[in-house]
């Protein structure tokens, strides 16, 4: 059976990206479930794998016909866009920010043009990013512009339990201005079709309250009254099975028991607390609404400790995982 052919984006280079991404590609096994290969620079590669002691060699190419796919040998399509010896990790880069920019676009081309299967991200920095003049949130902004999708956004999966964020990197404030009737069946929308990848059977949404004890009826904030259960009872005449709101307080102990098979929070931290009290290091996001496969690393680009070989690259491994059975499912309809 053909394997999938996944592009692995290598990320900011001064931060963990590389570092992790090479780690990831010493697993034998992964390429036992997949063809992998990194979006990158071959001479970052290079010092990164000489750094961490791998047994591993680079092959660069200007061309993934000539990726060899072998275990041992990391692919590189090779941008040469780093100055390796001007490269200091940890610190905020113009030139990493473009190239990390650069690697999405050219993933995310490719895998629109479907000479890939599936995309996985290693984390850019949204410092750099913007250091290079760009204003995007995050990779989701870059790839949902890319393919001219309007209704977006991420799921994060650890194993059975996936949540989507309503909102993400924004100020608490800006969050909770941010709820409304429209936004919140759009998103159960979204999550209705991000949930399609999973193929569950008759799938049930659950959606998080914004405030404590789902406003209490109102006396705690009425998004929940004026603006969320409107939005839920409109998606249940549209047919989707969907729930709620339900206090934050046990809405993910509850997914997490199998009771839903997708949570929405309706932000930022109100998901990731959860997650990463779980699961911290095995989360990893998938994003829905794009006409792609694509996944990525749940957290950053640690520049805290770049360039020191102790960055964990198990998490990397579970992205590259998740595209490689997804992007499989995809080539069986093929």
């Amino acid at each position: 059976m053909k394997k999938p052919i996944v592009g692995i984006t290598m990320g900011d280079a001064a931060g963990i990206g590389p570092e992790i991404t090479s780690k990831a590609l010493n697993d034998e096994a992964i390429y036992e479930k997949c063809s992998p290969f990194v979006f990158g620079d071959s001479a970052v590669m290079r010092q990164i794998i000489d750094m961490c002691s791998l047994n591993l060699k680079v092959n660069s190419v200007t061309d993934i016909k000539d990726c060899q796919y072998q275990p041992g040998i990391i692919d590189v399509l090779d941008y040469k866009d780093i100055d390796i010896d001007n490269l200091k990790f940890g610190v905020v880069s113009r030139n990493c920010g473009i190239a990390a920019v650069r690697y999405t676009e050219e993933a995310g081309k490719m895998a629109l043009d479907c000479k890939i299967d599936a995309m996985v991200s290693a984390p850019l920095n949204k410092a750099s990013m913007r250091s290079a003049g760009y204003s995007y949130e995050g990779q989701t902004e870059i790839l949902g512009e890319l393919s001219g999708s309007k209704n977006y956004g991420m799921i994060l999966v650890l194993d059975n339990l996936r949540i989507m964020m309503y909102s993400t990197h924004m100020s608490l404030r800006e969050a909770c201005n941010k709820v409304t009737y429209e936004g919140v069946l759009k998103k159960i929308i979204l999550s209705a079709e991000g949930l399609k990848f999973f193929e569950s059977k008759n799938p049930l949404i659950a959606i998080s309250a914004l405030n404590p004890h789902a406003g209490e009826g109102g006396l705690f904030g009425r998004e929940e009254l004026d603006l969320m259960i409107p939005a839920i009872e409109k998606a249940k005449e549209m047919g989707i099975n969907v729930v709620g709101p339900i206090s934050a307080d046990i809405v993910f102990t509850k997914a997490k028991n199998g009771e839903y098979d997708l949570v929405i929070a309706m932000y930022h931290d109100q998901a990731n607390i959860a997650m990463k009290l779980l699961g911290f290091g095995s989360v990893v996001t998938l994003l829905a609404g794009l006409p792609i496969i694509r996944t990525s690393t749940g957290h950053g680009t640690a520049f805290d400790i770049a360039g020191k070989n102790i960055a964990d690259g198990t998490n990397l491994v579970k992205a590259i995982e998740l595209a490689a059975e997804l992007g499989a499912k995809r080539l069986e309809c093929i």
